[in-house]
């Protein structure tokens, strides 16, 4: 089973090129980090400031590795979460084995 996190994300009006500059910062280094199994981010196609994300990870720890990390620290905490209007976030564990998709 994977630990699964969604998220939505909604920028102050005028801030979303901010968030959507320190999330764009993050994706690769974060898909590379041990225990993440899937990162996939997404705006709303009539909303910018709206943002919604799907990630797995191999258990909650790599979940939790991935918060304390300084990335994360210095680009999600530091950076984007002070620019947004509203957050949440949903915690799931899938229930059958994870399916890699590929390019």
């Amino acid at each position: 089973m994977a630990f699964v996190v969604t998220a939505v994300w909604t920028a102050k009006k005028g801030e979303e090129g901010g968030v959507a500059a320190a999330i764009a910062e993050m994706i690769e280094p974060s898909r590379n980090e041990p225990g993440i199994l899937l990162h996939q981010r997404h705006r709303d196609p009539e909303d910018p400031c709206r943002l919604f994300f799907y990630e797995q990870y191999a258990d909650r720890a790599a979940y939790e590795a991935h918060w304390a990390s300084g990335l994360f620290r210095r680009l999600g905490s530091g950076l984007a979460i002070p620019l947004l209007a509203s957050r949440e976030r949903w915690f799931f564990e899938t229930w059958e084995p994870t399916v890699t998709v590929r390019d």
